[in-house]
């Protein structure tokens, strides 16, 4: 391979591996070679040779939740952009199955490095030595003690965002669905402090009762919550939710009770899901840019692959707020969101 593209046995092994450092020629002459030869490498005889098997883990909580789905369909692409194949797992919110897989002797010989969405671990993390342990990236809103490589976007303003875009509508009796007090997870914890945080700011006090907890972020959860907070002597006139999902439940049990999205309750949700897109009304909703927290993420880890004792890098993913139909103001507003994008 090396003779025929007339270059070094390292600069093939470059351009196979996905390195960014060759040049343009150089690249185009190793893949003009693999071309002609028609070449397969042997993932067996790489991993005897490097110790390496090409491979990378992404661990989730739930692959169904398309959130994640959408996720891994990013990370695959972008490792597959740097030569690595990718291994999905998840955990089901099994604290004892995280720990295992992030600990666990046995994966070793699966993957080179891992891509980490925990909800339960960071106490094992705070044990863990990163120059001694496999390749990890961190994704999601924990809070980490920055040792490891971390990618995630800022839960806290994404959901001030959302309910500061209620309030601008003229909405004053905001509720809330996705509080998940019990559990101890960051993502809620932080969606709930920024959406407290925006009320304050309007000069409106957080009415507990208008605060409703979520098991999971699934319709049914949205539906049931909603349904709750409709039966409130005095109801909510907008419903900011902390996933689409519970926002498509959400919807749903405004329309059984009668009423309408968005003149008698407006909602908005968090993950910009196609569904939401197509719903009617379009569901408004703070988009996260996956495809950017993907590509950092397979960098970082790529990076740490090649350098395990690189320090650890915190990474923002942005956000933006995207308003649609079922927050469209109403006859109450006094001036639109300057941070809304339209949403279409």
């Amino acid at each position: 391979m090396a003779a025929h593209a007339r270059v070094s046995v390292r600069t093939v092994s470059n351009v196979m591996a996905g390195y960014q450092h060759v040049s343009e020629a150089m690249r185009a002459r190793v893949q003009a070679a693999i071309q002609e030869l028609d070449y397969r490498p042997n993932p067996v005889a790489r991993t005897l040779r490097t110790g390496r098997t090409g491979v990378l883990a992404l661990v989730v909580p739930e692959i169904d939740v398309p959130y994640f789905a959408g996720l891994a369909r990013e990370v695959i692409n972008a490792a597959a952009t740097r030569g690595y194949q990718v291994m999905v797992d998840q955990t089901g919110h099994d604290h004892e199955r995280e720990r295992r897989l992030l600990t666990g002797a046995d994966r070793t010989m699966l993957f080179d490095g891992v891509l980490f969405s925990p909800l339960v671990t960071a106490a094992e993390l705070a044990e863990m030595d990163p120059s001694t342990t496999m390749p990890l990236v961190l994704l999601g809103e924990h809070v980490f003690d920055g040792r490891f490589d971390h990618v995630a976007i800022d839960n806290t303003q994404a959901a001030y965002d959302a309910t500061a875009h209620l309030v601008s509508t003229g909405r004053r009796r905001v509720a809330a669905i996705g509080e998940q007090p019990q559990e101890g997870y960051a993502t809620p914890r932080q969606r709930t402090a920024g959406y407290q945080a925006a009320l304050l700011a309007a000069g409106l006090e957080p009415d507990p009762a208008y605060l409703r907890p979520a098991a999971h972020y699934r319709r049914a959860d949205g539906y049931d919550a909603a349904r709750e907070l409709l039966a409130l002597p005095q109801r909510p006139d907008a419903i900011f939710c902390f996933s689409d999902l519970l926002a498509m439940g959400a919807m749903r049990a405004v329309f059984d009770a009668g009423l309408q999205v968005p003149d008698d309750v407006a909602v908005i949700g968090v993950d910009d899901l196609e569904e939401g897109r197509y719903a009617r009304p379009s569901l408004s909703t703070v988009s996260l840019d996956t495809p950017y927290i993907a590509q950092e993420a397979v960098d970082r880890i790529i990076a740490r692959i090649g350098d395990p004792s690189l320090p650890g890098v915190q990474t923002r993913a942005p956000h933006q707020l995207l308003c649609r139909e079922s927050t469209a103001p109403t006859s109450m507003q006094t001036a639109p969101s300057p941070a809304c994008a339209s949403g279409s």
